[in-house]
């Protein structure tokens, strides 16, 4: 009886999920565009509910909710369900309408393509085993820990990039110390010089159409061996004009009003962060980014000390925090008791971030490369990438969670190398974060338009 209770609270708490993700689709996602396939809505929903569950899992573990068998049995169902979709349903989707919208491909080669590039991504995706230290096939094939071992290589690269990135671009975003001050004159001055490189663009291009029409009008007078000639003499020079050097002055002016164009947004952009930084919604973030600088050089140092000395945690951040805190400080507490609810707090926050971030990702993701016509086949690469990084999250988070909240993920996910994870991620996080460090470096440069470039 209590088993069928506790069934009913996690198939409950998965029809919620499956409506937010349902919300999201349509009210987020597809409220810019009328044509739909119910399958793909259908796919995109329970990718997300059962992302969530897993979620939801870690907090029950911490909070004791649910049976310990009950908990081990959602884990593996959850977790065989979620890996049902990555490495199955989700890719078959994926093939067969990439390959359904060509339309040289007949029907009945449809079938037959599709299967074929699937079990081209089963190979590839079993051969991402031989360069890490993954299972070995004596640990079965069709197994929960293979599909997780694999499948939480891509995801964990996913999670590192998305967090180096984010780690530099938020503080970059909201302090004001990144602002660079920008006048209005400025704004004027440059788009004064623009408006004199569209004129100088223009008037080469008319006298170049000019030296082009007179060359036309002066060969149809002409005929035979003269013709010949005379087109080689005025390829090069035609009426006191050089044709040649015309255009690539205009191809350099072109060149020039581009830049100018990007340089203008630039400057508006930053006159309205300006703008913003000054309101109290702005002062809030510019707090908020000098905490979030802290904590990106932290873990750039700790990144870099554990890949140069080769470690990995043996406790979670919090739990070593509070009892070194508690050590010197003296203090007479119940560890246990305040180290389940910082857990909890600690957990909770990451999935609320993780969630948020990853959906707000999505919506842009979307909106930059979507159309009416790959917007389904996008949807459904986006549901891959969604089932992969939540995945993975349960593989990192594992190490946020203290010791005896571990036992039942750890037995549902055997013998994978959980160290391996936390290296890889650690390697992927501080490329990420110094490659964006570099080129937000170096997208700061000023870009002087002097008047010697116009000449």
């Amino acid at each position: 009886m209590e088993f069928f209770e506790d069934c009913i609270i996690v198939f409950m708490s998965q029809l919620l999920f499956f409506a937010g993700g349902w919300w999201f689709f349509v009210k987020q996602l597809f409220k810019n565009y009328e044509i739909r396939h119910i399958s793909v809505q259908l796919i995109f929903s329970l990718t997300f509910a059962l992302s969530i569950t897993m979620f939801e899992l870690i907090i029950f573990e911490i909070l004791g909710v649910l049976a310990s068998s009950s908990r081990y049995f959602h884990w593996r169902l959850g977790l065989t369900l979620l890996l049902l979709m990555v490495i199955a349903v989700i890719p078959l989707y994926i093939f067969y309408s990439i390959i359904h919208s060509i339309t040289f491909v007949s029907e009945k080669w449809v079938r037959i393509i599709t299967m074929s590039c699937w079990v081209a991504f089963l190979y590839g995706l079993w051969r991402i085993g031989d360069p890490f230290p993954l299972l070995s096939v004596s640990h079965g094939i069709l197994t929960i820990e293979q599909g997780v071992s694999r499948i939480g290589v891509i995801g964990v690269t996913v999670m590192a990039v998305l967090s180096g990135f984010g780690a530099v671009n938020c503080p970059y975003q909201s302090m004001t110390y990144f602002i660079r001050p920008v006048s209005q004159i400025d704004i004027i001055t440059l788009e004064r010089r623009l408006s004199l490189t569209v004129d100088m663009l223009t008037n080469k291009k008319k006298r170049m159409a000019l030296e082009v029409h007179r060359r036309n009008k002066s060969h149809q007078t002409k005929t035979g061996l003269w013709n010949m000639l005379s087109s080689a003499v005025n390829r090069v020079d035609v009426g006191g004009e050089n044709v040649t050097q015309l255009r690539m002055e205009i191809d350099g002016l072109e060149e020039l009003l581009r830049h100018m164009f990007l340089e203008i947004n630039y400057l508006k952009n930053m006159q309205e962060r300006q703008k913003w930084s000054k309101t109290l919604q702005g002062r809030y973030f510019n707090v908020i980014g000098h905490f979030f600088s802290v904590y990106c050089l932290w873990k750039i140092l700790i990144c870099t000390v554990n890949i140069i000395f080769d470690r990995v945690g043996k406790k979670d951040p919090v739990t070593r925090g509070f009892e070194i805190a508690v050590h010197w400080c003296g203090f007479d507490i119940d560890l246990a008791f305040w180290n389940q609810h910082i857990s909890f707090l600690l957990v909770g926050c990451i999935v609320v971030t993780s969630i948020r971030g990853l959906l707000l990702t999505l919506t842009k993701f979307f909106y930059r490369i979507s159309s009416s016509k790959s917007s389904n086949i996008i949807v459904l690469i986006l549901a891959q990438i969604m089932g992969m990084y939540f995945c993975s999250s349960v593989l990192l988070m594992r190490m946020n969670m203290p010791a005896e909240y571990r036992v039942i993920i750890t037995q549902v996910l055997g013998n994978l190398h959980f160290n391996f994870y936390h290296r890889w991620f650690d390697v992927i996080f501080l490329v990420s974060a110094l490659s964006t460090i570099i080129v937000l470096y170096l997208s700061q440069k000023p870009t002087n338009y002097g008047d010697s470039s116009l000449q």
